[in-house]
């Protein structure tokens, strides 16, 4: 035995070590994320309630391709996505350019103001935006004030799509403006002014300067803002209640309620949970072979 620690090199040494501070970690991401995720995998191979539990092998997600629901559903998550995602991470990034600029006054004041709507809480900001676009709200208080006809916000598929769309925006846009003003804190400055010097204008220089010295922060956002909007479950429950009809609601909306609202449905929930967590992957794995070159 001491024969064997006397072999061991300095970099076993040190794996050893590395290793040892790493295993509560990993054992307490195995117990709470893994064995959760492979449990609800043999959920969905199951249907039934409680102690009546019976395998059913493929048959719930042969129910998710027949289902009109879960198609609609996942139109709508997919229509957030590809509008919210894109326009929130441009957003914050032209904020967080503009909040670095070392001559600009007050910038701690306009990082705070920004970021606040982050911090506010999910069910208030719902009912803000629920107060504002109603029928009597104050949108449609100064449309009637200027002229134009009032709009039934949530009586419309796509008005209420849009208003959730905003809301996100409105709450996530301060989130991802403080990773990329961490990024830009790495960047020197000195970089921009050569880049002054050389002619180049302050449109040049956020493409050729600031967006390749951000991709890896840009890719980090990228695939968060989309695992977060797979998973949006929050404003299509407390804001438009996932109407007009089901319009607005989400795959996770929808997952709620086969498991808790109407007669649960625990298997096919569980096979509902399994095709997200299936397509977060996709889509951070293509996130990563186009972001990340390497």
């Amino acid at each position: 035995m001491n024969d064997r620690k006397r072999s061991l090199t300095l970099e076993q040494k040190k794996n050893l070590i590395g290793w040892g501070f790493l295993l509560p970690a990993a054992l307490l991401i195995c117990w709470m994320s893994f064995y959760p995720m492979i449990q609800a995998f043999i959920l969905s191979l199951k249907s039934g309630i409680g102690v009546n539990l019976k395998f059913n092998g493929i048959r719930n997600y042969a129910r998710i391709l027949r289902d009109p629901t879960f198609k609609q559903t996942l139109f709508n998550t997919f229509f957030y996505l590809v509008i919210q995602v894109p326009v929130m991470l441009i957003l914050a990034l032209a904020l967080a350019s503009m909040l670095n600029n070392k001559d600009l006054k007050f910038k701690g004041v306009f990082r705070t103001a920004i970021f606040l709507p982050c911090a506010t809480s999910l069910v208030s900001y719902s009912m803000i935006f629920r107060a504002m676009f109603a029928n009597d709200g104050l949108i449609n208080t100064i449309l009637k004030k200027i002229g134009a006809a009032p709009v039934g916000w949530f009586s419309n598929a796509w008005t209420a799509r849009i208003i959730i769309v905003i809301a996100l925006i409105w709450r996530w846009t301060g989130y991802n403006m403080v990773f990329y003003l961490s990024g830009l804190q790495n960047i020197e400055y000195s970089i921009y002014e050569a880049a002054r010097i050389d002619g180049a204008n302050p449109i040049q220089s956020f493409f050729k300067i600031t967006v390749p010295l951000l991709k890896p922060t840009i890719l980090l956002t990228a695939i968060m803002s989309t695992n977060g909007t797979l998973q949006l479950f929050d404003e299509s429950i407390n804001l438009t209640k996932g109407g007009p009809g089901k319009s607005t609601m989400t795959l996770s909306h929808y997952i709620y309620n086969t498991s808790f609202v109407q007669t649960p449905k625990f298997g096919y929930a569980a096979a509902m949970s399994i095709i997200i967590l299936i397509m977060v992957a996709i889509l951070a794995v293509i996130q990563m072979k186009v972001g990340d070159k390497r």
